[in-house]
């Protein structure tokens, strides 16, 4: 197996069924942790652009071997998208000084509002999808990880404004 389909299938992960897109979005939780850990909120941003410029090189290299623009295997646009997401949960908890284990509703949140955008496809993210190329298939999860992060956003701010 090629390094670029190892880097775009997230190690393989990719390549569970069904639903592959939220087996690699499942394993990029724990990454995303693990990377808040390490640096905080800040490394996990890094990350989020390395990783985006690394997956549009792996995505391009792995489609033009498959001949398919867009295959199920790819899930490190999953990734990126996640943590996207998850930003505000690693940045809210830096900013408190909370755990993240604390944090468990954003974790979920980011998650659910992640793969329903990235399932859902509205508006800008399936036009980035129609783009048929590796940046396309990058992009279209990265619009969804900033949507499901204002999602996140705007359901920490009603329930600690609102319901707390």
């Amino acid at each position: 197996m090629k390094i670029s389909t190892v880097f775009a299938t997230l190690g393989g992960i990719g390549y569970l069924k069904p639903a592959s897109g939220t087996w690699g979005s499942l394993a990029a939780l724990p990454l995303a942790w693990a990377l808040h850990v390490a640096g905080g909120p800040m490394l996990l941003l890094l990350a989020c652009f390395a990783v985006f410029l690394a997956g549009v090189v792996a995505t391009e290299s792995h489609t033009a071997r498959t001949g398919d623009h867009d295959p199920s295997e790819v899930v490190i646009d999953e990734v990126v998208g996640l943590w996207i997401a998850f930003l505000p949960v690693s940045f809210g908890a830096a900013h408190v000084g909370a755990s993240l284990t604390a944090l468990y509703p954003g974790w979920i949140m980011a998650f659910l509002a992640f793969r329903l955008f990235d399932i859902w496809k509205p508006g800008p993210v399936g036009w980035a999808d129609r783009r048929s190329d590796a940046f396309g298939v990058m992009l279209d999860d990265v619009i969804a990880g900033v949507m499901a992060a204002v999602v996140v956003i705007v359901t920490a701010a009603f329930s600690h404004l609102v319901l707390m």
